[in-house]
């Protein structure tokens, strides 16, 4: 009788628990159910977002410096209170909740995020999950995992945060270990270093062209690599 009550009461418990376990699941699968409106969101906020980030465009070329930083500092200061509050909700918005579009837009806006270190380094650590899960992108954890470096005050990884010399030639802020910087962009789907500096020089020059030349710099000084390739590129 004893076991018979024993075996009972086993039975029970692990049935409530697989009840448990169910509905923790059904929880999961209703907040990754992919979301429309927040990808429409997160399209709308990336265009002002891509706005403030270049050089003034069209109207905003008649504003004076001080107008076009507040400007700019209150495009990302606002996208990044509605971008935590995206973040609490669904943690990282991977693919499946957002697509591969609104994914990048998140990251994006992200990486202006740079007034909370601590908003960033908590996105990172998600976004490292969902980069496994082969839900994220990984070059975009490589170029993150540079920014929230290079704002603490420590020596990059991947050579993705990068200043400019007199001639407007992009090279890297602090870096660890050069030597084999490659690989490891290599290993989260980056481009070579030399490339993606190369990118960077044309950028640059395209977006300084006018003072570069004044300058007497009537092109843009690239680093001698032998591959062609499509870049992509995070303003």
């Amino acid at each position: 009788m004893n076991r018979l009550l024993l075996s009972l009461t086993i039975f029970i418990e692990l049935s409530l628990i697989g009840c448990q376990q169910r509905g923790t699941h059904d929880n999961y699968t209703r907040k990754i159910e992919f979301n429309q409106g927040l990808v429409d969101e997160l399209k709308t906020m990336t265009e002002i977002d891509q706005v403030a980030a270049y050089i003034p465009q069209g109207k905003y070329k008649q504003w004076a410096q001080g107008r076009w930083e507040n400007f700019k500092d209150s495009v990302f200061t606002t996208h990044k209170v509605r971008l935590e509050k995206i973040f609490d909700e669904f943690g990282f918005p991977g693919y499946n909740l957002v697509g591969k579009e609104g994914s990048n837009n998140f990251w994006l806006m992200v990486q202006h995020s740079d007034k909370d270190i601590d908003f960033q380094s908590r996105v990172l650590e998600k976004l490292k999950i969902e980069v496994e899960n082969n839900n994220a992108d990984g070059s975009n954890y490589g170029l993150l995992t540079d920014r929230v470096k290079i704002n603490k005050g420590e020596k990059q990884i991947y050579g993705t945060q990068v200043t400019y010399n007199a001639q407007g030639q992009a090279y890297p802020k602090p870096l660890l270990d050069s030597l084999n910087v490659n690989k490891r962009r290599a290993e989260v789907g980056l481009d070579p270093l030399e490339q993606y500096l190369n990118m960077m020089t044309l950028m640059h020059f395209e977006m300084n062209k006018d003072n570069l030349k004044a300058r007497g710099i009537n092109e843009p000084r690239l680093y001698k690599t032998t591959d062609s390739i499509v870049y992509k590129f995070e303003k």
